[in-house]
């Protein structure tokens, strides 16, 4: 039998309230407690607890605080990924962003989702889809990532966008929901 973290990772329904999911989040609201302290901490003190917490942090990661996620453990950030103030990411299901990848101010990444049934919903349970950001894109701010997206290599984001569904690599996409942009960056007619 699966245990309820097991089943979360794969995407399954899920019990949140589950104990080892509880300790997960005690942990992880402890380190961000730790991460967003306001008392100075250098660059590298920084990219040490990031190291320490998360997935996997490649050289030269920058998260400035505050940053808030669920577990911290499911994230996995290349080399050179730079995330703004205020970014926030569900990683129930795990989240990929790739090398050189900018993401602005208050970007929401959620890979947690919830069932579509209300009496599923009512029960307790959730569900997830891992979210993949590419290397060397852009993220604007205020953009709102959705669950199961994938979002390729050197696409942009416009700020404010609701990205419900896969971007190509190398596109644009701007607006709610995402839709790629008209020449120039500018959201399409119509």
């Amino acid at each position: 039998m699966r245990s309820e973290k097991e089943k979360m990772l794969a995407g399954d329904l899920y019990r949140a309230d589950d104990p080892e999911l509880v300790a997960d989040a005690a942990r992880n609201a402890e380190w961000l407690a730790r991460y967003n302290a306001p008392a100075a901490l250098s660059p590298e003190a920084r990219r040490a607890l990031l190291r320490a917490h998360l997935g996997a942090v490649g050289d030269g990661v920058v998260i400035r605080p505050p940053f808030s996620c669920d577990y911290g453990l499911h994230i996995r950030l290349g080399r050179g990924v730079f995330l703004n103030f205020n970014c926030v990411i569900l990683d129930v299901c795990p989240v990929e962003i790739g090398e050189a990848t900018q993401v602005g101010p208050g970007v929401q990444i959620l890979a947690a989702d919830h069932p579509r049934d209300p009496a599923l919903r009512r029960a307790g349970l959730e569900t997830g889809r891992p979210v993949r950001i590419g290397a060397n894109c852009w993220i604007g701010g205020g953009a709102l990532i959705l669950p199961g997206v994938t979002i390729g290599d050197d696409a942009i984001v416009g700020a404010g966008s609701v990205v419900t569904r896969d971007v190509p690599a190398g596109a644009t996409v701007v607006g709610n929901p995402a839709r790629p942009a008209a020449p120039g960056g500018r959201r399409p007619a119509g």
